[in-house]
């Protein structure tokens, strides 16, 4: 970041241009709600055969089967840049803290949680509370790690909060079945605390996070099914449950893990709430539940308040210090215009200084933008 990089208040056609946010992030964080959206009635039609507990740890046992393939895969035909420490930054000893945090809330409590509260709700109203996970994860970003939220997200997320009551509404029995409800909802509080802990380390290896996420939270949900009592045998479940956390969970958490680097905790969270409205549409499909009056409505509120959230454009005068660090970045951007001697490979990873600078463009709160307002 020197002098070629300072956009001023009046630059005309180049300040006009930096006005636009970068949407490179938006399709990794799309595909990554999709994949998680058919992950939750999938995981349903498994709960026939396995139970909760045990189905949370093969979910996540088959996440850390599945990336370390692709990492051997990854190892033998990738290629390094041609500057040192090509490839993604990896983990160092500061990262683990924040890395021991995120297992804990979203890889043993958050999938515990929700496979109990699968067993006992319609896989549609699970998939549609899965929404809460944009909402969790907003509040603990903006009131703990201070990102930023217009009126329209407030408005947004009253508007997720009332779609959940309705959801736990059974008009036929006339009452609230909270049970299900609330088990599905500290599932999403666990993973909104996940997603704002991984952020924190977002600008590494988005697979060797996703990997020990899977070891660890796998190993220790295995372990506890077979101490109470709930194990399963191998079988064609046990191999399907596998498959479900390779595809749908151990590729959406790289996805997802990328674009927290990108857009930060609140806009990815946002963003993710387009899954549950995927993995309903699958439950009414394969499961065959039944849509009440409240589910649709429910539907609607939520439909607009992720439009409401998606539609948001933050643009201001900002200063970024000047820092150093390591991270997997591309020179096609505005904070990397640093020179190499001789050809990179695009992207590559290594350590540069960012000298400060103050412009204005469209952004999110990523790796680079994490100032206060």
């Amino acid at each position: 970041m020197g002098g070629d990089y300072r956009l001023s208040l009046g630059s005309g056609r180049n300040y006009n241009r930096g006005r636009l946010m970068n949407l490179k992030p938006v399709p990794s964080i799309l595909l990554s709600a999709v994949l998680f959206g058919v992950s939750t009635p999938l995981a349903k039609l498994l709960l026939g055969d396995i139970r909760p507990i045990a189905l949370a740890g093969l979910l996540y046992l088959g996440v850390f089967l599945g990336l370390s393939a692709y990492s051997v895969t990854r190892r033998g035909f990738g290629s390094r840049s041609g500057c040192s420490g090509g490839g993604e930054a990896r983990l160092e000893k500061k990262d683990l803290s924040w890395l021991a945090g995120a297992v804990l809330a979203g890889g043993v409590i958050g999938p515990v949680c929700l496979m109990e509260g699968l067993s006992r709700i319609s896989g549609f109203s699970a998939s549609l509370l899965l929404n809460f996970e944009g909402l969790a994860t907003a509040l603990i970003a903006v009131f703990l790690f201070r990102e930023n939220a217009a009126k329209r997200t407030w408005l947004a997320l009253a508007m997720m909060t009332a779609a959940g009551v309705l959801l736990s509404w059974n008009p036929g029995q006339g009452r609230f079945n909270l049970t299900g409800p609330v088990l599905v909802l500290m599932a999403m509080i666990g993973w909104g605390v996940d997603n704002n802990l991984t952020r924190q380390i977002s600008d590494k290896d988005p697979v060797a996070i996703a990997r020990i996420k899977g070891l660890a939270a796998g190993a220790v949900s295995t372990a506890a099914a077979f101490i109470m009592g709930q194990g399963y045998r191998l079988g064609p479940a046990a191999v399907y449950g596998l498959l479900v956390g390779a595809l749908c969970y151990g590729l959406s958490l790289v996805l997802f893990i990328r674009a927290l680097k990108g857009l930060g905790a609140f806009r990815t969270g946002a963003f993710f709430s387009f899954g549950p409205f995927v993995g309903s549409l699958i439950s009414l499909v394969l499961l065959r539940d039944a849509v009440r009056w409240p589910m649709a409505a429910a539907g609607i509120l939520m439909a607009v308040a992720v439009a409401l959230i998606v539609g948001e454009r933050h643009v201001h005068a900002h200063r970024h210090e000047r820092t150093a660090h390591a991270h997997s970045h591309s020179h096609g951007d505005l904070h990397h215009l640093h020179a190499h001697d001789g050809p990179v490979q695009e992207p590559h990873t290594h350590e540069h200084v960012h000298e400060g600078a103050e412009h204005v463009h469209g952004h999110w709160p990523d790796t680079h933008h994490r100032h206060g307002h």
